[in-house]
């Protein structure tokens, strides 16, 4: 992008503005230019070319003029935008015009704002004011902030379960709660449950009475269904799991191992039989949707057990750069790292991120989806048995 040609500059001009084109016939404020700029980081990044009106007639820029703004555009970066960031610009002659061409690379260290801060996105060829929803996660991925350690100030110390609290104290740190030095406030703060005197949110879906009164979006929806088509209006059984994520994990695994077959495998008449998909398989999926999964979407994770499939969809797209390969070869990112570290050690799981690996291993009918446009990550288990 830093190296267009002026045909390319020209070819822009003619097209119009869009998600990463601008025209500008001047820019002399700052508080604006900021805006634009942070804008463009905030999205795909793009260029600004100043010196063309909005029908996209060239008036170019006097010496003086083009001096000014790159003046202007020093101070803007420096003074008005966090954290910096870095454009460029460029003077080019166009039909014995000058114009200024500031390029934009996407920020890699989102979210921007003013110092106002006004946090803007560009979107199409306009901009508008980032979303609380969006900000959020804009801040997750870039590490600054993360959905589990939100603080719920409608929430109290009263709304946690002790009693279930004090056994998982005991239980993993062989300590009687009782016998602790400290408070209990001031224990539920050292491993990040609260900040008292309120909850955090991997306190109350760990820990609450009943996290749905302050988080009701945050559930497991299950159905099994007839055939093969989630439109059907047949169903074998529905399962609405509420309550911590960790009862709904448990209950998630009662759902899905009742409604799978359990086959022969040459077995003897009176044995059981073994489940046509292990049970770590499950085990490994669930934990990684609980644990992965973005809380900053308000939406509930799905399980849909057909005749020849069991999908798992989970809210989110892969965080970062991850890729469905990626993860396939045992990279993880951890998205939540308060819920990853205490719900860890309250269900099976081996934290080192391999979990996909052991699934794939035991049961390699998996398909992965990492679905950006609907912000979600889907994965589909085949039933190959009959």
């Amino acid at each position: 992008m830093f190296t267009m040609e002026s045909k390319e500059i020209l070819e822009r001009i003619r097209r119009g503005e869009d998600s990463f084109t601008q025209l500008k016939e001047k820019i002399i404020n700052e508080e604006k230019l900021a805006e634009e700029l942070v804008a463009f980081s905030n999205a795909h990044g793009g260029i600004i070319i100043v010196g063309v009106n909005d029908s996209g007639k060239l008036m170019g820029l006097s010496p003086d003029e083009i001096r000014k703004l790159n003046q202007l555009i020093s101070n803007t970066v420096m003074t008005k935008i966090k954290p910096p960031i870095n454009p460029l610009t460029k003077v080019y002659d166009i039909e014995d015009k000058k114009l200024v061409v500031i390029f934009l690379k996407e920020g890699s260290s989102k979210p921007y704002s003013t110092n106002k801060g006004i946090y803007v996105k560009r979107y199409g060829a306009d901009k508008r004011r980032i979303s609380e929803e969006e900000l959020q996660r804009l801040f997750q991925e870039s590490g600054k902030m993360y959905a589990d350690e939100h603080v719920c100030n409608e929430s109290t110390l009263n709304d946690i379960n002790f009693e279930a609290f004090k056994n998982f104290y005991k239980k993993n740190y062989e300590i009687d709660f009782d016998e602790v030095d400290g408070s209990c406030d001031q224990i539920l703060k050292n491993i990040k449950l609260a900040e008292p005197p309120h909850l955090r949110f991997s306190g109350i879906m760990l820990f609450a009475n009943n996290p749905q009164k302050f988080y009701p979006q945050f559930i497991t929806k299950g159905m099994c269904f007839k055939g093969n088509d989630v439109t059907t209006d047949e169903y074998i059984e529905s399962r609405d799991a509420k309550g911590t994520l960790v009862f709904q994990y448990q209950e998630m695994m009662s759902f899905i191992l009742r409604n799978i077959r359990k086959i022969q495998k040459g077995q003897g008449i009176n044995t059981e039989g073994e489940l046509e998909i292990p049970r770590i398989v499950f085990e490994e999926i669930l934990t990684n949707a609980y644990l992965h999964r973005d809380y900053y979407i308000s939406a509930p994770i799905r399980i849909f057990i057909l005749d020849n499939r069991i999908e798992i969809i989970n809210p989110g797209k892969l965080p970062n750069a991850l890729t469905v390969e990626n993860i396939t070869h045992g990279v993880s990112i951890i998205r939540n790292p308060i819920l990853t570290s205490v719900m860890s050690k309250m269900i099976p799981y081996r934290g080192v991120g391999l979990g996909i690996l052991r699934a794939l291993k035991h049961y390699p009918h998996i398909q992965f989806i990492n679905d950006s446009e609907s912000e979600q990550f889907k994965v589909i288990i085949e039933r190959r048995a009959l």
